[in-house]
């Protein structure tokens, strides 16, 4: 369907954990517990106005398990924490060469301020989000709970 005329192109791997953590030289800057590890990416043909159904629709995904084994509770259900780490690679271009062209991707400025929006968008629906450092070179260390990833994208939505 493409893009709306004022939303986001916000591309996010999401990835159910048991635990996560991020670590900027050597020290750890966010951790959580039980829940989502989001990477976020921010396209650069963005506006603004779509953070609250994005938000929304990661929240809401029932894709914890109940007391069966299936996956049929959302993370709001489970009480799961956030982590929120900023990665302009999502928007990387491979099919010429060898190099990534990362020319789709919202230059870092943009890009920082629009995972924060993403970020209270979340905050303002309930849930614990920590983040990640942006413009740093970040170590994520995670446990993938299942493993479930799932990719969200703006454009496909």
């Amino acid at each position: 369907m493409g893009l709306r005329r004022r939303e986001v192109a916000i591309r996010i791997a999401l990835q159910r954990v048991s635990r996560a953590a991020v670590r900027v030289g050597g020290r750890t800057v966010a951790e959580i517990g039980r829940g989502l590890l989001l990477l976020v990416g921010i396209g650069r043909e963005d506006g603004l106005g779509t953070y609250d159904r994005v938000a929304e629709k990661v929240l809401n995904l029932r894709i914890f398990p109940d007391e069966t084994g299936r996956m049929n509770r959302s993370l709001v259900e489970v009480g799961g924490e956030v982590l929120v780490v900023p990665q302009f690679t999502l928007y990387a271009d491979v099919r010429r060469g060898r190099r990534p062209s990362f020319e789709r991707a919202a230059p870092p400025e943009v890009a920082a301020d629009r995972v924060e929006a993403f970020c209270r968008a979340l905050e303002a629906r309930g849930a614990s989000v920590r983040r990640g450092a942006f413009r740093e070179h970040m170590e994520v260390e995670l446990v993938n709970d299942g493993p479930v990833t799932i990719w969200i994208d703006t454009d496909r939505m």
